[in-house]
């Protein structure tokens, strides 16, 4: 006992020990005792001077700690001391009074270099996570202490040590189950450093169950009116969260998002805003954006946002965004969050465009930020993320970028000027005395025409009213002015900035720059000079811009060719100057920042110079300029041919995909017919099998029955055998009736056809009798001619039929011949069994007398056919005898022509003789009357004649 009480300061006579000493006194005590009580009053006393005397105790009695630890783990309480002396001595959070003693950088140093030497022995750090599951609150809370100020002091080594340890990240999760609340707590501080950079630990906790005991934890501490613990919770999401893929896409399937609507229902309460709250809800909207963020992979991003819009998420935000009372900064915050909440998602974007403020009259919440972002009142920060915002609305929207640029045409303008437009709003700041805002409208419209070129042109057609009495002037030829005036360099580097987006792939909108013949000696004299770091930017900008002029050139302007153009650069400025001018803008120091992210990160408007988007249209045109500034017009030339042919193939490969699309239709289809043929087949071949099983049975009971029936009598067989016999004759005998009855018809058929050749050879006969005089012989032989045309062909034809009649008769005398064979055979079969059987006797009469009767007819039927021969003979003389006459008609027909062609001949000669004689007698002049007055009295006297006639 006076020990003790000399170590912890009580009245002592002799002189008071150092501390070194006494803590040495201790260690031997710990390292010594062989009592329990002494060894736990020892610990106790260590922990007692580990605050004061940190270093001592540490060097000490570390290793007799940890040897406690591992021997006297039956008594909780002497393990809770030794885990709290550690904790002591590692941990930095030393108490006010200390830190006044002790400079922070010592205590770093202490702290890391104990842990150093504490983990050197990973066992020690994993009989930490076995005391840890300890129930025991003695326990459990000091080694959760311990575990989180080592991996405070060296994250890293200790992260490994947990990872490899049998159980090590699952045995810390139940922490998070703890129904003390103090533990819990603590349990996520710990898995908060324990998390931090490593995505295998990340991985393992998120499918251990975190997500829904966090989010658990956050809905009962009160969501974001909650306390402190909740902003732990929060911050453990964002480490499980943030750059960590796999986690992202388990939270979204695990339908986690849908429970962050709850957290952002705030309402218009003024006065609740408390520091926490404020603290809480921006640690939301951070993890909102986590899980949007434009540097995750496309994809992820974009399933995100559709989650957040279908679960209401997006609605909730948007309504924070118009609420009232809304502090500053979360306002920004959520200004940031809505902006990658619909970037790039044309679900999102197109809701976004249909929110209204709460204002009377309602107007659409993308005017409500624009006016924010031109006004020079509002924070710096807000108008960035309104600026922000704008962007994501525009990004890869070309719906939005429309009915942006569609406020600015003159069509479309409110005449009565009740309402201002967002295109309103952008002229405004374009040309207003703030720099900040001059930037701001340049750069939102460069993304209203961001990869558009269809409004490229459409914005050629603004005009703006500069001043009364004065015409309109264009919006391309207003910033050309402002720009040459001289102002600002933030509102020079936002104009040019526009500028090079407007022209760039649009060389229509290039036509109309150079057509100003002002605007390309102002660039090439801004290039030339010599001026100061301030105006390098504009410089660069101004070769960008111009170099854009001559790559987009489509030299519709004789005097600003591409070739000419190219020349002044030469002449004026020097080709290697203007490559050095243009290397400018991405050497700049803020290009650089601007390049890393789109969201504008700037300390101060002084910074405020490049956009993200245009950045990357300088990666993409520098290059390419200064190459077409040091080629010549051939090679333009060919690279325009080059250009051609390019689009020529990509107009024979859309083709060649329609084809190939077309024809994997076309697989397709083939694809299912084959399918559903191969199941017809097999449906077909179990039929068959069927079928087969069904003959091998049907064949079985024939074997059986020709087995029975070969054991009866000869009797039995032979009459079976006259029946069989039978059978074939009728079935032979019914086929000859049908043969013999279409050869009746056939028989019909030609004695009709007999008799009107007949009649048409009759008709030749009388006609031929009827030619006698030469008029009629013409018509007579014309006649002739068609009727012996048409005789010759229905000759022909009834040739061809008698041929076919005379074979089909010579089969028939054939097949007549086979059956007298067949009777004949048939013949002492049914003598021998005539005494067996007198109903087969009788069908055999009758069967002979149907065969005689058949002789009889086959006969007659050659009969019939040798006299059609012979009157196809007569017919055929007959025609013969016609062909002459027709032959002889025919010359005197000729002859006929000919004579008739000298009477007109003759007829001719006199005709002309007469003509000849009149003209002679009117040169003597003789009254000679003409052909016309000769005819007329010729009718006047047979009319006379006629007349007297009727008198008579």
């Amino acid at each position: 006992m006076n020990f003790l009480r000399g170590v912890m300061g009580g009245p002592s006579a002799g002189p008071q020990p150092s501390g070194a000493d006494t803590i040495q006194k201790l260690c031997d005590r710990v390292a010594s005792s062989t009592l329990l009580d002494d060894r736990r009053d020892a610990v106790r006393a260590l922990k007692a001077l580990s605050k004061k005397y940190r270093l001592e105790v540490g060097i000490q009695a570390m290793e007799h700690l940890v040897h406690v630890l591992q021997t006297d783990r039956s008594d909780s309480e002497i393990i809770g001391y030794a885990l709290d002396t550690l904790y002591n001595v590692i941990s930095n959070d030393l108490e006010e009074e200390e830190q006044e003693e002790n400079s922070p950088k010592q205590g770093d140093d202490l702290g890391s270099q104990f842990t150093e030497i504490f983990i050197k022995q990973p066992e020690n750090v994993t009989l930490l996570l076995t005391l840890v599951e300890e129930f025991d609150f003695h326990v459990r809370w000091p080694g959760v202490k311990l575990l989180t100020s080592l991996l405070k002091q060296q994250g890293p080594q200790v992260q490994q040590i947990i990872l490899v340890s049998p159980m090590g990240v699952s045995r810390l999760m139940d922490l998070l189950a703890d129904s003390r609340e103090v533990i819990r707590n603590d349990g996520v501080l710990l898995l908060q450093q324990l998390t931090k950079s490593n995505a295998a630990i990340q991985k393992i906790v998120a499918f251990e169950n975190a997500f829904e005991r966090l989010l658990d934890i956050v809905t009962e501490e009160g969501n974001s009116d909650g306390g402190i613990v909740v902003e732990d919770c929060l911050l453990l999401l964002q480490n499980l969260l943030k750059n960590n893929n796999s986690n992202q896409n388990f939270f979204k399937e695990g339908s986690y998002i849908q429970r962050m609507k709850p957290w952002f229902e705030v309402g218009d309460d003024n006065c609740g805003w408390s520091a926490q709250k404020v603290t809480n809800l921006h640690l939301m909207l951070q993890l909102v954006r986590v899980l949007v963020s434009p540097t995750n992979p496309p994809g992820a991003t974009t399933s995100c946002q559709k989650a957040m819009f279908h679960c209401g998420l997006l609605q909730q935000l948007c309504t924070i965004l118009m609420a009232t009372g809304v502090p500053a900064d979360i306002l920004t915050e959520t200004i940031n969050t809505v902006s990658e909440v619909i970037r790039g998602c044309q679900m999102n974007q197109d809701y976004f465009a249909s929110v209204n403020a709460p204002s009377n009259p309602p107007r659409p919440a993308i005017v409500v930020l624009l006016m924010s972002m031109v006004n020079e009142r509002q924070p710096f920060v807000l108008r960035c993320a309104v600026l922000y915002c704008f962007q994501c609305f525009l990004y890869k929207n070309h719906k939005g970028q429309g009915e942006i640029v569609s406020t600015l045409l003159p069509s479309t303008i409110d005449a009565t000027g009740s309402s201002v437009s967002a295109g309103q709003l952008l002229c405004g700041g374009l040309f207003s005395t703030d720099s900040l805002s001059n930037w701001c409208a340049a750069v939102a419209l460069a993304h209203a025409l961001q990869e558009n070129a269809a409004l490229k042109e459409q914005l050629l057609r603004v005009q703006l009213a500069t001043s009364i009495g004065n015409p309109p002037v264009s919006l391309l030829q207003q910033c050309t002015n402002i720009l040459s005036q001289g102002s600002k360099v933030q509102t020079r580097v936002g104009l040019l900035m526009l500028l090079c987006t407007w022209l760039s792939n649009c060389s229509i909108a290039v036509t109309h720059f150079l057509h100003n013949p002002a605007n390309v000696p102002f660039l090439t004299g801004q290039i030339a000079e010599n001026l100061g770091e301030e105006e390098q930017l504009v410089q660069g900008l101004c070769a960008l811009l111009l170099g854009i002029s001559i790559y987009y050139n489509d030299n519709s302007l004789e005097n600003y060719r591409k070739e000419k153009l190219k020349q002044l650069i030469e002449k004026r400025i020097g080709r290697e100057n203007f490559v050095e001018k243009l290397g400018f803008i991405s050497k700049h120091e803020l290009y650089s920042r601007a390049a890393q992210k789109p969201q504008p990160g700037f300390s101060s408007p002084e910074h405020m110079m490049f956009d993200h988007e245009f950045t990357k249209l300088v990666k993409e045109l520098e290059g390419v300029i200064s190459k077409a500034i040091y080629k010549s017009s051939e090679k333009d030339k060919k690279e325009e041919e080059v250009k051609k042919t390019l689009e020529q193939h990509d107009n024979i490969v859309t083709h060649y995909k329609k084809v190939i699309r077309e024809q994997d239709q076309e697989l397709e289809e083939l694809k299912q017919q084959v399918s559903t043929l191969k199941s017809q087949n097999e449906q077909l071949q179990v039929t068959v099998t069927q079928q087969v099983s069904q003959i091998q049975q049907h064949k079985d009971q024939y074997n059986l029955l020709k087995v029975q029936l070969g054991k009866d009598t000869q009797h039995h067989n032979s009459h079976g055998d006259t029946l069989q016999m039978n059978g074939i004759q009728l079935e032979e005998v019914s086929k000859l009736r049908e043969e013999l009855e279409d050869w009746r018809n056939r028989h019909e058929q030609l004695q009709g056809q007999l008799k009107e050749k007949d009649a048409v050879i009759e008709n030749l006969k009388s006609l031929q009798v009827e030619m006698g005089t030469e008029q009629s012989s013409q018509l007579s032989s014309s006649r002739g001619m068609e009727h012996s045309a048409e005789l010759q062909k229905e000759l022909e034809l009834l040739r061809t039929q008698i041929q076919l009649q005379a074979a089909e008769i010579s089969k028939l005398q054939t097949e007549n011949q086979k059956l007298q064979a067949t009777n004949t055979a048939i013949d002492p079969a049914l003598g021998a069994s005539g005494a067996v059987a007198s109903r087969s006797s009788e069908k055999e009469g009758r069967l002979l007398q149907e065969l005689g009767e058949l002789q009889s007819e086959v006969k007659a039927l050659s009969e019939e056919k040798a006299s059609l021969q012979q009157q196809l003979d007569s017919s055929s003389s007959t025609v013969a005898i016609l062909q002459d006459g027709k032959s002889k008609l025919q010359q005197e027909v000729a002859e006929a022509k000919k004579e008739q062609d000298d009477l007109l001949v003759l007829l001719a000669d006199q005709d002309q003789k007469l003509s000849a004689l009149r003209s002679k007698l009117k040169d003597l002049g003789m009254p000679v009357e003409d052909e016309d007055d000769i005819e007329s009295g010729d009718q006047a006297d047979e009319d006379e004649d006629g007349d007297e006639e009727e008198q008579d």
